[in-house]
């Protein structure tokens, strides 16, 4: 259900107590309207926390790059806050064009990953990322589960693959050192997660 709330005083009341709550973590604003998104599951949040925890010991512990669980990622330099998005996880490389402030990071991540949930607007937000020169997005589907890989190519987000049960395939990222890909597991599909050097593994 979509509700468009053109009471300004409730509006701000509401965004207000979300603040209060720190229920805006994940609130967004796409030029100038503000968004909120369903409230994550603790399936969603379980795969932001372990993806999190994999980009760091392979990115941001050997001194890749920077992670972060959530960010708010803008492409104004001032008023960041009349737009701006916050991927589930993102990843600046050292030397990437990203600017990381206070509050928010200027352009586009090298790497992101979007966890969609129902009613979300996951794909809306893939031209804003490429507008701001996203290298790469991981969207992760789960009604049905479905890992796709975006790469920048000439300036447009492409889906280079798409994983699933029955293929198998294995998403190799030209961004961060991992592959991604769905494996049976006993409960529901599980990620696969590989260092593609050595092979380490996780699973998810």
């Amino acid at each position: 259900m979509i509700t468009i709330i053109h009471d300004r005083e409730f509006s701000e009341a509401l965004i207000a107590e979300r603040r209060a709550r720190g229920a805006d973590h994940h609130d967004e604003v796409w030029e100038g309207v503000y968004m909120i998104p369903p409230l994550a599951d603790d399936e969603h949040q379980y795969l932001i926390a372990e993806l999190t925890s994999i980009l760091v010991e392979t990115v941001q512990r050997p001194r890749l790059g920077q992670v972060r669980p959530g960010v708010n990622v803008s492409d104004l330099r001032r008023e960041w806050t009349k737009n701006y998005r916050c991927p589930d996880v993102a990843v600046r490389l050292e030397g990437g064009q990203a600017e990381i402030r206070d509050s928010y990071w200027l352009g586009g991540p090298d790497f992101l990953v979007e966890v969609v949930s129902p009613d979300d607007q996951t794909y809306e937000k893939l031209p804003f990322y490429q507008s701001i020169g996203t290298r790469e997005v991981l969207v992760i589907e789960r009604r049905p589960w479905t890992l796709s890989l975006y790469h920048l190519t000439d300036g447009k987000l492409v889906e280079t693959g798409r994983s699933t049960l029955e293929n198998g395939v294995k998403l190799c990222s030209k961004v961060v050192p991992l592959s991604f890909r769905l494996i049976a597991g006993q409960t529901r599909p599980q990620i696969e997660v590989a260092k593609i050097d050595d092979g380490q593994r996780w699973v998810i």
